[in-house]
């Protein structure tokens, strides 16, 4: 059965919590991986402070440790705190990470929400 994107973002808004900026921010005090899912093309307005930058398309390859492009700050014992630009592509590859074995995931939504919302961010 084939799904939309309007169907697949449902679903992954579903399985994976949004939160607002005082959680994420409990959340980052908490020394939750905060990844920024955007393409580089958009980095130029900053990213959150701290944030790891992988795009979408390689979240599988960055989160599995039996890849040699494995990023080793993905751990399943930390959570990960996701965000892009509106936050779709951050629930979609929340989601992905929840397949994983990842169940500490978390949506913080948009980038320009973030920093609406007085969020720390730096250049990227």
């Amino acid at each position: 059965m084939s799904k939309t994107v309007k169907q697949m973002l449902a679903e992954a808004k579903a399985a994976v919590p949004a939160v607002d900026i005082q959680r994420a921010r409990d959340l980052i005090a908490d020394g939750a991986l905060v990844v920024d899912t955007r393409d580089t093309s958009e980095l130029a307005s900053g990213k959150v402070r701290g944030a790891l930058h992988v795009p979408r398309g390689m979240i599988e390859f960055r989160a599995d440790p039996e890849t040699d492009s494995h990023n080793p700050e993905f751990r399943k014992d930390r959570p990960v705190l996701l965000y892009c630009a509106s936050g779709g592509r951050s629930a979609l590859a929340g989601q992905t990470l929840r397949q994983m074995g990842y169940d500490k995931v978390y949506n913080l939504g948009g980038f320009k929400d973030w920093v609406a919302a007085g969020g720390e961010t730096e250049p990227a």
